[in-house]
């Protein structure tokens, strides 16, 4: 049976054949200006190397401060997890310590999580605590510390910083944390004691100590305390506050041995708010005068920076003491206007602060009115 065709059948089968021949450039043609160019290998991102690690004793625990890296070595901000290897050497007394740590095998590792937990602002602090039997074994010997920042890139492949500079110091036999500070309150200072260390953590008497560091806060929060004062002495004296305003305090032991120097553990923190219990000095020098039906009452005038002003009181004979002003006067001055010729009166002022604090009286004073 012969086929049949439609008119323009043949035509039309032409033109598909050509279209369909030609779509690969048709496409390139119509979509040819959203095609990106060659593809860019994955940015590598290589941590830049920690220039500051710094390190401390703090009992038996050396403290390491430094700044994470936040950019790669190409310039750009770090956008993967930062990881942290630190590496440590223990040099014997008399030994040389090493001058590069690059072929040493890593200590321990600190993962993102844990640098993140640790690090405030630009700084990570990290406290490597040495056992009891490395803190026996190795007192004297020097301690050295680097560290290297590292990432994962593609097919989860180490990316390395270079090597930190070195930290290093020499393990001191310090003290356990001081114990017993007390606090009390006085009108011009807040006094400070605690009970000197007399044993070190290995147990021997002590021999490198130096002093005491004192701190202070206003919150008692991790990282809020500053130090006040360095002293010699297991006491100190801070006249530096305000009543009603609560501070948080801690004491630590300091050891040094030619340059270096280490700490004891902190002490708990002891919590304070003055109160002004400290009344005013007694006025001074009180004298009166009867005239013009009033008797006149003069007085040297207190020193005191918190003086809220005076009260004045009378009594005639064996009677109670009677307060003659409702408010506390303001100068050292008053004017009895209620008293009756012919009488004898005495009279005594007490001076009153901010605080309601109410000095001793004043030595009485009498005066007569005449009749």
């Amino acid at each position: 049976m012969a086929s049949s065709k439609r008119p323009g059948g043949e035509r039309k089968d032409l033109v598909l054949q050509l279209a369909t021949c030609h779509l690969p450039l048709f496409c390139a043609v119509c979509f040819g200006c959203g095609v990106a160019g060659q593809p860019h290998p994955p940015r590598v991102e290589r941590p830049e190397a920690v220039t500051d690690l710094a390190m401390m004793q703090k009992g038996p625990a050396f403290v390491l401060s430094f700044t994470p890296p936040r950019r790669a070595v190409d310039g750009q901000r770090l956008t993967k997890p930062l990881e942290i290897e630190l590496f440590r050497a223990i040099t014997n007394p008399g030994e040389k310590a090493p001058a590069s740590l690059a072929a040493a095998a890593p200590w321990t590792t600190v993962p993102a999580d844990d640098l993140a937990r640790h690090t405030s602002g630009d700084k990570a602090v990290l406290s490597e605590r040495l056992s009891d039997s490395e803190l026996a074994q190795y007192q004297g010997a020097t301690i050295t510390f680097a560290l290297r920042g590292l990432t994962f890139g593609f097919r989860h492949r180490r990316l390395d910083s270079e090597l930190s500079n070195l930290a290093r110091g020499m393990l001191l036999d310090v003290s356990g944390p001081v114990e017993d500070l007390q606090i009390k309150t006085t009108e011009n200072a807040l006094e400070l004691s605690w009970t000197a260390p007399e044993r070190s953590l290995s147990g021997r008497p002590l021999s490198d100590l130096a002093g005491y560091r004192v701190y202070r806060s206003q919150t008692g929060k991790p990282g809020t305390f500053q130090v006040r004062r360095e002293t010699i002495s297991a006491a100190y004296s801070d006249s530096d506050f305000a009543f009603d305003h609560t501070y948080f305090y801690k004491v630590c032991a300091r050891f040094r041995r030619a340059a270096q120097v280490a700490e004891s553990e902190d002490s708990a923190v002891v919590e304070i708010t003055p109160h002004d219990t400290f009344p005013p000095a007694a006025p001074k020098n009180v004298s009166g005068l009867f005239s013009a039906d009033a008797v006149q009452l003069v007085w040297t005038a207190n020193t005191e920076p918190d003086l809220a002003g005076y009260n004045v009181y009378r009594r005639e004979g064996e009677a109670a003491w009677r307060k003659l002003n409702s408010d506390p006067l303001r100068t050292p001055t008053f004017e009895d206007r209620t008293v009756q010729p012919g009488h004898q009166y005495l009279y005594r002022v007490t001076a009153v602060d901010l605080a309601h604090n109410e000095s001793a009286p004043s030595e009485e004073t009498a005066v007569e009115t005449g009749n």
